[in-house]
């Protein structure tokens, strides 16, 4: 099971504590998965459809629950693809249907209304504008697995709906944006404390723990590769470095050879011969009185210098 699943049977699984609270999640479903259909004699009913078992209970609770409609739950499978089943909640034409939509805002001021965005009355109190955002990613929502990259979305195809998730979402601090897909509309978090805080929110807390563990195991071993790899480039570099300086000062030992060096520059030479492997900083360690890096690297490079002088001299001669 996909992580995005996991996270959405947990989710399913929350009860919202309020009347309230419990009509703004039913209102967010319906607003991403529902569709009104009217009757020849003009009696309204409503369909929501999902891909999802533990939501299609939850719809059926809700509605039940906060209304004691008469509801009831199809189920469907599909012929291509995966073959999932689809579970299609109906709750037949009914007199308080309609007052039911106008009070979640789906039907308010006609049926063109539910390309409208989330009703205010619905998300005033903290409480319910969590509990719509649990709705709303149950009804279009994913996350990614965090060992992958960090992603949450929300796809609806309503555009003012988009918008007023994603201004719900940075009510709480969650800098959500909105992007077009195709016919359809993202409303999208990309940082890992982000999506942290927005399972926090929904109140997907066993799946925030799953996110954490992983996300700090990830951080750790990226850290950890980040050190071995720069402790490997220092290495290289210091390897590169003494290969170099010793081919150098063999070089000068066969053309004008060492006794003819400046002393500092002789017992540089010398050491380096004798402790090729030895960084910088302990081969100054080796002098009689120390000497510092930059002292040892300052003589190094002089001898580099001269040497490149040499080779200049003599290539100039050969020619």
């Amino acid at each position: 099971m996909s992580f995005s699943a996991i996270t959405k049977d947990e989710l399913a699984r929350v009860v919202g504590s309020k009347n309230c609270c419990r009509l703004s999640e039913l209102a967010a479903l319906i607003k991403m998965d529902g569709s009104v259909q009217i009757s020849g004699l003009k009696q309204t009913s409503l369909n929501i459809v999902t891909e999802n078992a533990a939501v299609a209970r939850k719809i059926f609770k809700l509605l039940k629950n906060l209304f004691g409609l008469s509801t009831e739950i199809l189920v469907r499978r599909k012929i291509r693809l995966r073959k999932n089943n689809v579970y299609l909640v109906r709750i037949p034409p009914q007199p308080a249907v309609g007052d039911i939509l106008n009070k979640m805002g789906v039907a308010e001021g006609g049926f063109s209304a539910a390309e409208s965005g989330i009703k205010p009355e619905l998300v005033q109190r903290d409480c319910c504008g969590r509990a719509y955002l649990r709705g709303a990613f149950l009804g279009g929502g994913s996350v990614n697995n965090p060992e992958g990259t960090y992603h949450l979305e929300i796809i609806t195809d309503n555009l003012p709906h988009a918008q007023d998730i994603a201004g719900l979402m940075q009510r709480f601090g969650l800098p959500a944006k909105v992007s077009p897909r195709k016919n359809w509309h993202v409303v999208y978090l990309k940082g890992s404390e982000q999506i942290v805080e927005c399972l926090n929110h929904m109140g997907a807390h066993s799946a925030l723990l799953d996110f954490e563990n992983v996300r700090i195991y990830k951080d750790m071993r990226n850290q950890v590769n980040r050190l071995v790899n720069c402790e490997t480039a220092n290495l290289n570099k210091t390897v590169n470095a003494a290969v170099r300086q010793l081919d150098n000062i063999k070089y000068l030992a066969e053309t004008i050879g060492l006794s003819k060096l400046p002393k500092s520059l002789r017992e540089a030479a010398e050491l380096r011969l004798q402790y090729p492997d030895v960084s910088l900083k302990e081969l100054g360690e080796l002098w009689d009185p120390p000497v510092g890096k930059s002292g040892v690297n300052h003589r190094m490079r002089k001898l580099e210098r001269l040497a490149e002088q040499v080779r200049s001299r003599k290539g100039n001669n050969g020619s």
